[in-house]
């Protein structure tokens, strides 16, 4: 078990894009045992190297794995250039609607060609933190014959986040994992503070009003990867239980 829990295998994976006229290099977590007989679920994180490096997520997960908790996942692990970031994550962003259709058409497509993963939509989640979980479940509503489920951290959700869902006529067929922060009512963002802790509880509302199965946590913290990285054990197990039992 220990040598499991220390073992960690990051593939680099070059992709050029097609939507974004560049170059991105993916980092994919293949758990230990990894075979390509199997079929595995996928996690798709946007601020791929923050979840590798501050949130922990290779050790982590290994760490869980090793204690039975979850099915061991691929965990794709998507970079961003922070210059560029909220022009990619941010609803209205330059590169918004490009990025999600990167992420849906050209990082999904490498993935499930280059390794064992499950090709259902209830074998793969999308996530991230802040602006990260905003574009996430941008992706999910946009794409729901590829994604519907979610784990959004301390979501920065605006107007046009909720606009969208209350544009759904229903999302009974979406999963999320909404986790927020006791201490997030006055965030720093590009436009301005934000009470993310009020708008959280806007759009856990709004999404189940629409019929999304949801799992929404308050917990003691800030906007800090101090809170995500503590959250994420609880993020995981809630989407790889259920995926263990299911897989084809």
């Amino acid at each position: 078990m220990q040598s499991n829990y220390l073992k960690r295998t990051i593939v680099r994976e070059e992709l050029s894009s097609d939507y974004l006229s560049e170059t991105r290099v993916l980092q994919i977590y293949l758990p230990p045992g990894y075979s390509d007989e199997n079929r595995y679920p996928v996690l798709f994180l946007q601020d791929g190297s923050d979840y590798l490096t501050l949130g922990r997520i290779a050790t982590q997960t290994n760490q869980l794995i090793a204690e039975g908790r979850i099915h061991p996942p691929i965990i794709v692990m998507i970079p961003v250039d922070k210059e560029r970031r909220n022009e990619e994550y941010a609803p209205g962003g330059e590169r918004f609607e490009a990025y999600c259709r990167f992420v849906a058409e050209e990082v999904l497509t490498r993935v499930e060609s280059r390794f064992a993963a499950r090709r259902d939509p209830e074998g793969r989640v999308i996530g991230g933190s802040s602006l990260g979980a905003t574009v996430s479940l941008h992706i999910a509503l946009d794409f729901p014959d590829r994604f519907r489920r979610v784990l959004s951290q301390s979501g920065a959700f605006f107007k046009a986040t909720l606009d969208r869902i209350r544009q759904t006529p229903s999302l009974e067929e979406l999963d999320v994992y909404q986790l927020i922060g006791l201490e997030e009512y006055a965030v720093p963002t590009h436009v301005g503070n934000l009470d993310l802790l009020a708008r959280n509880r806007e759009v856990s509302r709004a999404l189940r009003e629409k019929g999304a199965s949801l799992r929404y946590v308050e917990k003691e913290g800030k906007h800090t990867w101090g809170l995500w990285q503590k959250d994420l054990p609880d993020a995981l197990t809630y989407f790889l239980e259920k995926t263990a039992d299911s897989s084809p």
